[in-house]
């Protein structure tokens, strides 16, 4: 069996299309365009937004690229596919509002295939991953309760099984096993499906990332009328240093990226502009800011 793909190629760029066309009306700053091309095959399309007076920066992200053999990132937990030929497409964004009432936002859809050798009986083996998740630097337990809703609604026509286990596989995605915490208040996570034939999971796919704009606007336009300062961008800063952490030890698109010889600029476009680290820092006691560490574990927001 060949994966189609063609359908899933049409999706993400109109997925990005839209996202952005939103994400212009908001901020009122045109996006940025670079179209660029990889050597071993396929390219993309970074759209961003640098230093617009809601995002700090904005990346959305559209990439079809192509390569003889896997690297070891993806072949890993899927040995019997080394040495495939594989292709790659999807879209990928991080927000990093100036506000820092406003929470980072990352979502990811993707389709992987692994091609089958020429001239054997084997299939092409196709998976889908993605999902979304927010780090919030002042929580409002409303803003976490509405963008977890929006993660079940999302995925609700596909069992009730899935925002559950979707949860739960993002909790232990995001942990920052060397803080002890997780990277914000989570979301939804899937990696490797491939359940119920291609069409059924491209159907999947599709409802996340349609879900995205409705989960993350509407926290937006309630919080960017609020007033900060200087305290609340310092502890904004400081962490910032927990994301910059988390993508450059443990997130596995990272590591793929790179190791694939991915294009750099666009990879570390989830960075975000500033950030901080201070030693053995802590909030005082009965701070808001104390108060994010309440969040920063596992709990039932729907």
């Amino acid at each position: 069996m060949v994966v189609p793909i063609s359908s899933a190629y049409d999706y993400f760029l109109d997925l990005q299309t839209r996202i952005v066309a939103a994400l212009e009306q908001a901020d009122g700053t045109p996006f940025q365009t670079d179209h660029w091309e990889r050597d071993e095959g396929g390219g993309g399309i970074s759209r961003l937004i640098e230093g617009g007076p809601l995002f700090e920066r904005a990346g959305v992200l559209f990439s079809h690229v192509k390569g003889k053999t896997l690297p070891p990132s993806a072949s890993a937990h899927r040995p019997e596919l080394a040495g495939r030929a594989w292709e790659a497409m999807g879209v990928s964004m991080v927000l990093h509002p100036r506000s820092p009432y406003i929470p980072t936002v990352h979502m990811n859809v993707r389709l992987f295939v692994a091609r089958a050798p020429e001239n054997s009986d084997t299939d092409d083996v196709f998976w889908f991953g993605g999902g979304l998740d927010l780090t919030p630097y002042y929580p409002f337990e409303e803003d976490a309760r509405h963008f977890h809703q929006s993660c079940h609604d999302a995925l609700a026509p596909f069992g009730p099984d899935k925002y559950p286990a979707y949860k739960k596989w993002c909790d232990e995605y995001f942990f920052l096993k060397h803080r002890n915490e997780t990277r914000g208040i989570g979301g939804i996570f899937f990696d490797d499906l491939n359940e119920g034939g291609f069409d059924h999971s491209f159907d999947l796919v599709r409802s996340v990332g349609d879900s995205f704009l409705g989960a993350y606007m509407p926290i937006v336009e309630k919080r960017r009328a609020m007033q900060y300062g200087e305290q609340q961008r310092d502890f904004q800063a400081y962490r910032r240093g927990r994301y910059v952490e988390f993508n450059l030890v443990f997130d596995r698109g990272t590591l793929f990226g790179l190791q694939s010889g991915g294009r750099t600029e666009s990879i570390l476009l989830s960075m975000p502009p500033m950030a901080a680290w201070r030693y053995n820092w802590a909030p005082a006691e009965n701070t808001a800011e104390a108060e994010l560490a309440d969040f920063l574990k596992p709990r039932q927001w729907v």
